[in-house]
């Protein structure tokens, strides 16, 4: 240990040390895996993991420092499958790959349940929520229709638009 001293005070000069590296994907995350049953997915394996049937629920938890809240949902997760009218199996995605997944569906919240339907997109509900809305919010996403996920498709231009030279900005 170093010392110094000035005047009347010893200043003590501990080791610096940089901060701990948050991992990639957070216990709390991997939890649902070892604990719960959930399944790793990623932008690949989403699909065929969706199309074997039933409802289904993506956890897009997103960096554990920046969204905090994200590590609540995943505490929370089994507990809403747990007390939902419908059964969902649950998938989780590794850190490094939920942008593209969060790109694929349409997502640009941190964090968000990505609703499935036997292989198809029905919704997404992003944020962590007191849990009577929670679980209202559950019941309606496993309630709605199946539907095309916010990106996919070919988008719409009017003509009127792609031969004009005016912009709309």
């Amino acid at each position: 240990m170093n010392t110094e001293t000035s005047g009347s005070e010893t200043l003590v000069r501990l080791p610096v040390q940089p901060p701990k590296a948050t991992p990639p994907d957070s216990p709390l995350v991997q939890r649902l895996v070892t604990d719960f049953g959930a399944t790793w997915v990623d932008e690949k394996s989403v699909q065929d993991w969706a199309a074997l049937g039933g409802d289904r629920v993506v956890l897009l938890a997103g960096d554990a420092v920046r969204f905090p809240e994200g590590q609540d949902v995943a505490v929370v997760l089994p507990e809403l499958r747990r007390s939902a009218s419908r059964r969902f199996e649950i998938a989780v995605v590794p850190r490094d790959q939920e942008e593209a997944l969060a790109r694929r569906y349409g997502s640009n919240r941190w964090p968000t349940l990505l609703f499935l339907r036997d292989g198809r997109y029905v919704t997404t509900l992003p944020g962590m929520h007191d849990w009577e809305e929670y679980v209202h919010e559950v019941e309606r996403a496993l309630a709605m229709p199946v539907s095309r996920a916010p990106t996919i498709g070919i988008p719409v231009v009017s003509a009127n638009a792609a031969s004009s030279d005016a912009s709309c900005h």
